[in-house]
């Protein structure tokens, strides 16, 4: 029954990860394209937990942890060169504006 169930969502799992793939194509704005960018991210962590449940493992835990920050990393540069043009500024120092 268990197992059944971690299929099924499997396959939920599997198409929001191409919903998400398909705003982050055709995202009208750069802002939507990194929402769809955290959401994968986010679906794609899901799947493996998921998995790993199903396969009864825990070897899948470090991909889990490294996967996650790659995505918070990902999306605070992503947001911050959408709101400031740049990811480090000149010179390496922080200024507010």
């Amino acid at each position: 029954m268990v197992s059944v169930l971690l299929s099924t969502a499997l396959v939920i799992l599997g198409i929001a990860i191409l919903a998400c793939l398909y705003r982050l194509l055709k995202g009208p704005t750069r802002s939507d394209r990194v929402a769809a960018l955290d959401t994968l991210g986010i679906h794609v962590l899901a799947m493996i937990t998921v998995l790993s449940m199903l396969l009864d493992t825990r070897d899948f835990l470090e991909v889990i942890l490294v996967i996650g920050i790659l995505t918070f990393i990902g999306t605070t540069a992503l947001a911050r060169y959408i709101e400031r043009g740049v990811v480090v500024e000149e010179g390496g120092e922080l200024h507010d504006r």
